[in-house]
């Protein structure tokens, strides 16, 4: 494939190489390593390389493309630029900017994590808290721009941001050549345009795998109408790509190279993080974690393949970490909510605490729930929070709680 064999697609391979020459500059982006995971290979039976771009300046790849830009248009005489971000984008203007002489404000939903504030505005932006979500915000951010002279960076419809997030898609090649199938995580689309871009002119037979989260999913429908839909409202843990919307110029070339979208829950997006915590060592945002999350899903077969999953982003708020982790401790049944039903009598309590502790496990918390319109004058129950090894642990836990006269309700729910 020649540099304009692009089937007339908004952005070019030549584009992408001008973008790395001007992203030569270890202080701006460095190149971020890969690390084979013998342990989730092991889970998909599949060679697996992960890119590990969370370990980017500002934690994730959007220096790339805002770098891209936001040189080239300071060149040309421009010196403010103002951005909307849920927060990896903003944190990559922030930089951006600063690094080139330039102001940048940064419009963030209301929602945003207060770690991706807090680091925007330390790489030197005003950041304008205003909207309740990405779209509300977006229109503010515009808005703000009207009848001055700064420049807006749009997150993803823009090919000069496309362009710089390709450069990503190179780098990924040399780190394998040999690789089967690369895994991209889509918001807006910018991302895995440029890299699929660069993948598909470097090994046209690799395979590109864009993935969404269920409560942001656009691709499909925006594919089956031909334009782009955008959702009234989102909800996913993985804000990073919780834009609920792409444009035309990623839509084209989504429809031109990327070969399958696929999309994952934010119960698997919780569980590829705890997976990526304890196999990987690596803290991953969820929509960082959203590729890792496809491959342990069963909508994505890479068995004996040589596959690379991006992990785009590892800004993950530590209040968010917390919930992220109870969600997927209590999916693996390692966190489990007992009701028992007692005669409310002295050493009930002490009885039952005996049995649990007795199969080994952990009573994180317990409370007496009298207020219950089902029970009887002096019944009561008492609710337990347990730590369990998993779901064999639990049944047992349950089965010598019953098997000592106890009525036990499994009141567990995913937080």
């Amino acid at each position: 494939m020649t540099d304009d064999d692009t089937g007339g697609l908004p952005v070019r391979y030549a584009e992408i190489e001008r973008a790395r020459e001007r992203l030569d500059d270890d202080s701006v982006v460095k190149q971020t390593p890969v690390e084979r995971s013998t342990s989730i290979g092991g889970f998909v039976d599949a060679e697996v390389y992960l890119k590990m771009e969370h370990l980017q300046w500002t934690g994730s790849f959007k220096t790339r493309g805002a770098y891209n830009k936001i040189s080239q248009d300071v060149e040309g005489g421009v010196d403010e630029f103002v951005a909307a971000s849920a927060g990896n984008h903003a944190q990559g203007v922030a930089l951006a900017a600063t690094k080139c002489g330039a102001e940048s404000t940064v419009f963030m939903p209301e929602n945003a994590p207060q770690a991706k504030v807090d680091a925007t505005r330390g790489y030197g932006a005003e950041v304008e808290l205003v909207g309740k979500d990405f779209q509300e915000t977006m229109a503010r951010a515009q808005s703000a721009v009207e009848g001055t002279d700064a420049a807006f960076v749009h997150a993803y419809d823009d090919t000069d941001i496309i362009a710089g997030q390709g450069t990503l898609g190179i780098e990924m090649y040399h780190d394998c050549p040999e690789v089967d199938t690369v895994v991209v995580p889509i918001g807006g689309g910018g991302l895995v345009s440029g890299i699929s871009t660069a993948v598909k002119h470097l090994s046209p037979e690799t395979r590109v795998v864009g993935v969404q989260a269920t409560g942001a999913e656009t691709v499909h429908e925006s594919l089956d109408k031909g334009m782009p839909v955008t959702l009234d409202e989102v909800n996913t843990i993985a804000d990073g790509i919780a834009t609920g919307g792409i444009s035309e110029t990623t839509l084209e070339i989504i429809r031109a190279n990327v070969d399958e979208v696929v999309t994952v829950t934010d119960t698997e997006i919780a569980r590829a993080v705890l997976v990526l915590l304890e196999r990987a060592k690596q803290v991953v945002e969820g929509a960082g974690a959203a590729s890792v999350a496809a491959l342990l899903s069963d909508d994505l077969d890479v068995a004996g393949e040589t596959v690379m999953p991006l992990l785009c982003g590892g800004n993950l708020d530590m209040t968010q970490l917390q919930t992220v982790l109870v969600h997927a401790l209590t999916e693996r049944r390692q966190l489990l909510q007992l009701r028992v039903r007692i005669d409310d009598q002295p050493g009930k309590l002490q009885s039952i605490s005996g049995i649990i502790a007795d199969e080994g496990a952990n009573i994180r918390d317990v409370r007496h729930d009298r207020s219950v319109e089902d029970l009887e004058v002096g019944e009561a129950y008492l609710v337990f929070d347990v730590e369990t090894s998993g779901v064999e642990h639990a049944a047992s836990i349950i089965d010598s709680l019953e098997g000592a006269g106890y009525p036990v309700a499994d009141v567990t729910k995913a937080t």
